[in-house]
C-alpha cells in the first residue's frame, strides 16, 4: 500500500466506457509505458496505479449512451507528464502502432502553441490522451 497523499490530491479518476476489452487494450500499454502498474480487475472493469493515484475503467451497466464524445460537457482529456522530447516521441510512436491516432498531426509537437510540446492522442472509443514533455 502507499502512503497516504496530502489533502487535495487526486485520489482516483473513474471513466465509463463502452467496451472494456477496447479500453483495456488501448489505455492498459500506454499507461504501464508510463509507469502505471495494473491495480484492481474485474468483469467489466480494470485500473492502473501511480503512486496514491488510480485510474478506473469500466464498463458499467448504468451507461446510459454508447460512444464517448470529448466534446461533450465532461472529460476532454487525461493529460501526463513525459521526462523528455524523445521519451514522447518513443511513446506516440508505441501508441499509434497499439491503434491511438494523433490528433492535430500537422503541428504536432507544437499544437498546444510553440511553447508546449506534447503529443494528442486519440483511442478507437474517441478518448484523448496528452503527452506534454516536460524537458524539450
Amino acid at each position: 500500500m502507499t502512503s497516504p497523499a496530502g489533502t487535495g490530491a487526486l485520489h482516483h479518476v473513474e471513466i465509463w466506457v463502452p467496451d472494456i476489452g477496447r479500453a483495456t487494450a488501448s489505455f492498459g500499454p500506454l499507461l504501464e509505458a508510463l509507469g502505471y502498474t495494473p491495480f484492481q480487475s474485474w468483469e467489466r472493469g480494470r485500473s492502473w496505479r501511480l503512486g496514491a493515484t488510480y485510474l478506473v475503467f469500466e464498463e458499467s451497466a448504468a451507461l446510459t449512451a454508447g460512444t464517448h464524445d470529448r466534446l461533450r460537457p465532461g472529460l476532454n482529456h487525461l493529460a501526463f507528464h513525459v521526462a523528455t522530447r524523445p521519451e514522447l516521441d518513443r511513446l506516440v510512436e508505441e501508441a499509434v502502432r497499439a491503434g491511438w491516432r494523433l490528433l492535430f498531426a500537422d503541428r504536432h509537437p507544437h499544437a498546444g502553441g510553440e511553447r508546449s510540446c506534447a503529443g494528442y492522442l486519440e483511442n478507437p472509443d474517441g478518448f484523448e490522451v496528452e503527452l506534454v514533455a516536460a524537458e524539450w
